[in-house]
This record gives C-alpha cells, sequence and structure tokens, in this order.
C-alpha cells in the first residue's frame, strides 16, 4: 500500500509567524529610526524655515479664490477616455478567440464611446473661450 504524503492546508497561527516578525521588524525599524534622527538632527528654527514653501516660488494671494472648472473637466475627461482607450487592449490580444461576437461588442463600445464623445463636444466642454 502506497502511502501519499499530506500537505497541511490548515490556517494556524504557526503559519503567519514569520509574516508576524516580519512587521514587528519593519515597524520597529520605523520608529527607531524616526527617534534616533529626532534625537540626533539639528532642530534650528529660524523665521526662514518657518515660512510656507511652495517650490521656491513666493507665494501671492489666496489658495480659496474660484478656479475655472475647465481645468477639472479636461482632466476628468482625459482619464475618462484615457481609461476607456485601455478597454481595446483585451480586444486586440484575443480577437482571433473573440470572433463575430467580439467584434460586435467592440464595434457596441465604440459607438457608446462616439455618442459620449459627440455629447462633450455638443455641450461645449472643450471650449476654452468664455
Amino acid at each position: 500500500m502506497i502511502h501519499l504524503l499530506q500537505v497541511s492546508t490548515a490556517n494556524d497561527a504557526g503559519s503567519y509567524l514569520p509574516v508576524g516578525i516580519q512587521v514587528i521588524f519593519a515597524v520597529g525599524l520605523i520608529v527607531l529610526l524616526i527617534g534616533v534622527t529626532h534625537l540626533l538632527g539639528p532642530t534650528r528654527k529660524t523665521s526662514d524655515k518657518l515660512q510656507t514653501f511652495a517650490s521656491g516660488i513666493e507665494t501671492h494671494g489666496d489658495a480659496r479664490q474660484p478656479m475655472a472648472i475647465k481645468y477639472f473637466l479636461t482632466a476628468i475627461l482625459f482619464v475618462l477616455f484615457d481609461v476607456e482607450v485601455i478597454f481595446f487592449y483585451p480586444y486586440a490580444v484575443n480577437f482571433k478567440e473573440l470572433g463575430w461576437n467580439g467584434l460586435w461588442a467592440v464595434l457596441m463600445f465604440v459607438g457608446f464611446f462616439l455618442c459620449g464623445f459627440i455629447y462633450i463636444i455638443k455641450k461645449g466642454a472643450l471650449k476654452w473661450e468664455d
């Protein structure tokens, strides 16, 4: 009679021990390094260091002033259409296996895509002149 080696698939606490040790080690190292830098690092607070810094550019105006929605709308539309284009990749990779059903699905997707684009153009979402 042949005995087969059984692989234990039980989720006991011992199987998580290496992960727990690694997490404890990582958190401990982070706390240690932050503590050492605060203890050994310089703490000179000058007026130059306490001023707000924006990439070396002098601050002017209020950050709460209204901004044109066109910037945000253009960014959101770019992301939207960029993500939609990503859906063409699986079709391009598997177009032989998908056959005619895949072709009709992609044509329908392109049709919806174009309807949305035409709607955006007709609404004037990409016109910058106000």
